[in-house]
C-alpha cells in the first residue's frame, strides 16, 4: 500500500470486508440500555462481541472511558478475546440534571469526562488498525440534545453536541481508507440511564414528542446495524441519524 499525493492511502485493502457474522465488535456502555441493545442485536446476528462496561459482570470487561490507562487495558483485553476489532460502538454514558447557574464545576466535568473525552479515548483505540486494514466503522452514540439542547442539561447537551463535531472531523480525517464513523443521536430512550432525571422532565418531554413516548433501547439497535452493514452503511459518513420520537426533524 503506498500514499498519494495528498498523504492518504492508496491501493487495494489487505483484506476483503468482514461480513455479518463474522466481525470483531466492541460495545462500550454495553452492560445495560442502548449499549445492551446494540451488542445484543449484533451477537444475535453471529458477531464476535466484547462488551465494555464500568460495572463488571460475566463476560465484561471492567472500564473508566474517561481515565486513559484504563481505557488501553480494556482495549488490550478485547483484541486478547477478538483480534482486530472491526466495529466500535461507545455508548457509555453519564446523565444528571441541574440548571447551569447551580451547577457545579465536579458535575460539569465529569459529565465531560465520560461523554466526551471518554469516546475519543476509545476511538483513538481502534483507528490506526482500522485505517491499516482500509475497513472498518465506528458509531457514536450522541443524543438529540446535542442538536437542539436541554433545559437543566447544558452539561449533557454540550457533551453530545461534541461527539457529534468530532465525529464529523474524524470521518474527514479517515474516510478515504474506508474507516466510516457516524453518530446516532436517539431521543430520550426508556433506559436506566435517565434514572437520573426528574419525573417532571420526563413528563413534560413525553407531552413535547410526536409520538408521546420514549423509545426502546430495542428500536434504536437496527440503526447500529444498519451504520455497521456493508454495503448497507457504506454510503453514511459524518452523519447523525437520528431515532428520536421526532424531538428534531432536520
Amino acid at each position: 500500500m503506498t500514499a498519494g499525493p495528498d498523504g492518504r492511502r492508496t491501493g487495494p485493502r489487505d483484506v476483503g470486508p468482514p461480513g455479518a457474522g463474522s466481525r470483531a465488535v466492541v460495545v462500550t456502555g454495553g452492560g445495560s440500555g442502548i449499549g445492551a441493545a446494540i451488542a445484543q442485536a449484533f451477537a444475535a446476528q453471529g458477531d464476535r462481541v466484547v462488551v465494555l462496561d464500568r460495572v463488571p459482570g460475566p463476560g465484561v470487561i471492567e472500564v473508566d472511558v474517561a481515565q486513559e490507562d484504563s481505557v488501553r487495558s480494556a482495549f488490550a483485553g478485547a483484541r486478547e478475546q477478538v483480534g482486530t476489532i472491526d466495529v466500535l460502538v461507545n455508548s457509555a454514558g453519564l446523565l444528571t440534571e441541574s440548571p447551569l447557574e447551580g451547577m457545579t464545576l465536579a458535575m460539569w466535568t465529569e459529565t465531560i469526562a465520560v461523554d466526551l473525552t471518554g469516546v475519543f479515548l476509545c476511538c483513538r483505540e481502534v483507528v490506526a488498525p482500522m485505517r491499516r486494514r482500509r475497513w472498518g466503522r465506528i458509531i457514536n452514540i450522541s443524543s438529540q440534545l446535542g442538536i437542539k439542547g436541554g433545559m437543566g442539561l447544558g452539561h449533557y447537551s454540550a457533551a453530545k453536541a461534541g461527539v457529534i463535531g468530532m465525529t464529523k472531523a474524524l470521518a474527514l480525517e479517515v474516510s478515504a481508507d474506508n474507516v466510516l464513523a457516524n453518530c446516532i443521536a436517539p431521543g430520550p430512550i426508556e433506559t436506566p440511564l435517565v434514572d437520573g432525571i426528574s419525573e417532571d422532565w420526563k413528563a413534560a418531554k413525553r407531552k413535547e414528542l410526536p409520538l408521546r413516548r420514549f423509545g426502546l433501547p430495542t428500536e434504536v439497535a437496527p440503526t447500529a446495524l444498519l451504520l455497521a452493514s456493508d454495503p448497507g452503511g457504506n454510503l453514511f459518513v459524518g452523519q447523525t441519524l437520528g431515532p428520536n420520537s421526532g424531538d428534531v426533524m432536520p
